[in-house]
């Protein structure tokens, strides 16, 4: 029976009655979602959209996809009309959640014991509830007020407790409870909300995660990865997104903010089944791709993310994604034509983040030959310009990459600018992408060699700028990244120890030094100098502070210390490296 049908089926079916039972509601979600991941989101919405006032799970479903477009978008209009839904499905769960006396909120809050004398819609009800109250929190904040930002922590708060009022609900739940058909998307939607709160929570540096847990939280990486686990293999409606919390975890966060060494056999294995049953829906494609341009195969990716694009031109905010990754895996290349084309595109049509595009296009266009820029119709100058001016807000502070970009940009805002040397290999790190890159030894070696003339013509310079020691030293820290994956660790050291012997006359990139100790604290981990390792980067995380992406060094460092034992408390800093 196509999907069609069985929209119209369901649609006659519950014309009926006034009410959806539970049941009914949770197989109408199952179809939307199946829809849904078929690139066919209108579809999804207008099934969804007659009961959305009636039913918690159709008024969380339709909520959920138009959050999902807002966050894509970054559009006020979508945000507002997202933001409006949400309010409507807190009511409308709201409506089935379990009424309380006075006395018994009293005990609850007193004793926080488990008696489960809901009824099984009561108990869905929590759990849609907490689910909603979330998605509010993370829209509430894009708002740029401090009063927002409490607010929206106040929601995750109150998101979290009831998700451990649920967890406690099913432990008490008797073996007839669980044996109803409906049991196990309630336990489905405890592993995903347990999980990802831990598993995010998991990330955050010591003094902020020891402050989280003082507040009620919690962040148990492992236990975050085991609910998941659960939850992506329990077959229930929420199975898709303990998956997609999974994917996101293994595909991005730990290269952006970790190691950068991804799980991509578990990601394989997760995404596998949904390959299976959806083969050109969108998100399949675009974290096919992910994993691809991961394992070093860039061809592949670049080929599943056109792909990607051509699967759907409903929701043109994932072609944006896809432009994103293309732009990056033509850059790992060296092809800096293709990858501009792309940037260009993202500035064209994305509203995600206009600093970064700029910057990112201005930084390719840089490694271009003059004579090819100005066949584009371009001007760098211009372009860098344009960054500062253009960076967002969001709950009231700056993004970090974008503050980063606009002081990079703003040696072009001079009468007379002062060119910068290898902004887009920069820029690839601060992604990690050399953790991508390293994986290829042959284009390793490549962009060691452009590494090298910039270095050259930079030393050969007879009238040096006052930027001329700071871009120096980002070339010996590229360079000893392209080493250390080479294999070459000693020269590698003195590229890192170079940049670090610098620190006194380092002007503007005042990241330089801390990161450079991180990355010498990765090289003796890789000789195998355990406790050196630690003593290095435990320097650069308590001796340096106020430099720009502060906050994605110390996610950095957090991660690698998780690998490397919990003794490194006992060493005392210092303020060199050996």
């Amino acid at each position: 029976m196509s999907s069609s049908v069985r929209i119209e089926c369901f649609t006659c079916s519950h014309l009926k009655s006034s009410e959806m039972d539970l049941e009914s509601a949770l197989k109408d979600c199952s179809t939307a979602l199946e829809l849904f991941l078929n690139n066919r989101f209108a579809d999804a919405l207008a099934l969804l959209k007659p009961w959305k006032n009636e039913s918690m799970y159709h008024a969380m479903g339709y909520s959920s996809i138009l959050v999902m477009q807002a966050g894509m978008t970054f559009d006020p209009k979508d945000i507002n009309t997202a933001m409006t839904s949400l309010r409507e499905s807190l009511q409308t769960c709201q409506r089935f959640r379990k009424k309380t006396g006075i006395m018994e909120t009293i005990s609850n809050l007193w004793y926080r014991q488990p008696v489960n004398n809901s009824t099984e819609e009561e108990m869905h009800a929590e759990l849609c509830y907490a689910e909603v109250l979330l998605q509010k929190a993370a829209l509430t904040f894009l708002d740029e007020s401090l009063i927002s930002f409490i607010k929206g922590g106040m929601k995750i708060r109150n998101s979290y407790q009831i998700y451990k009022d649920c967890q406690a609900l099913a432990s008490v739940t008797t073996d007839t409870e669980k044996q109803k058909s409906t049991h196990i998307h309630f336990r489905g939607g405890i592993n995903m909300g347990i999980g990802s709160f831990n598993l995010m929570l998991s990330l955050l540096p010591s003094r902020v995660l020891r402050l989280m847990e003082f507040l009620g939280f919690s962040g148990d990486r492992e236990l975050g990865l085991s609910e998941l686990r659960h939850g992506a293999a329990s077959n229930s409606l929420r199975s898709i997104l303990s998956t997609l919390t999974l994917l996101m975890f293994h595909l991005y966060i730990t290269v952006i903010l970790g190691t950068g060494e991804a799980n991509l056999e578990e990601a394989e294995a997760l995404l596998k089944p949904y390959v299976d049953k959806f083969p050109n829906g969108a998100l399949m494609l675009f974290y096919t791709a992910r994993i691809a341009l991961l394992k070093g195969s860039f061809t592949f990716a670049q080929e599943k993310f056109l792909a990607c694009i051509v699967a759907q031109q409903e929701w043109r905010q994932i072609h944006h994604l896809c432009y994103w990754e293309l732009m990056w895996a033509y850059s790992f290349e060296l092809n800096w034509k293709e990858a501009y084309k792309y940037a260009d595109l993202l500035c064209k049509e994305s509203k995600w983040s206009q600093a970064v595009y700029i910057f990112q296009k201005a930084a390719i266009l840089i490694m271009l030959p003059e004579e090819e820029v100005t066949a584009l119709g371009e001007n760098v100058v211009e372009l860098f310009r344009q960054v500062d001016g253009l960076k967002l807000r969001i709950a009231g502070k700056s993004i970090p990459t974008e503050k980063f970009a606009a002081k990079k940009a703003r040696r072009y805002c001079a009468s007379c600018p002062v060119k910068l040397v290898v902004p887009a290999l920069e820029m690839m790190y601060v992604w990690n992408g050399f953790t991508v890159v390293g994986k290829r030894p042959a284009l390793t070696e490549k962009i060691l060699a452009v590494l090298e003339k910039a270095e050259e013509q930079l030393r050969g310079d007879q009238n040096p700028s006052e930027y001329h020691l700071d871009d120096l030293c980002v070339i010996q820290l590229l360079k000893g990244l392209c080493l250390r994956h080479l294999g070459c660790l000693v020269p590698a050291e003195l590229c890192f120890n170079h940049v670090i012997a610098s620190e006194n006359d380092i002007k503007h990139d005042n990241y330089l030094v801390p990161f450079t100790m991180f990355e010498l604290g990765l090289l003796h981990k890789q000789k195998g100098d355990i406790s050196m390792a630690i003593k290095i980067i435990e320097n650069a995380k308590l001796n340096y502070k106020d430099y720009n992406m502060e906050s994605r060094l110390h996610f950095r460092i957090h991660a690698v210390l998780n690998t490397m034992g919990s003794f490194s408390a006992k060493l005392p800093p210092s303020r060199t490296p050996a």
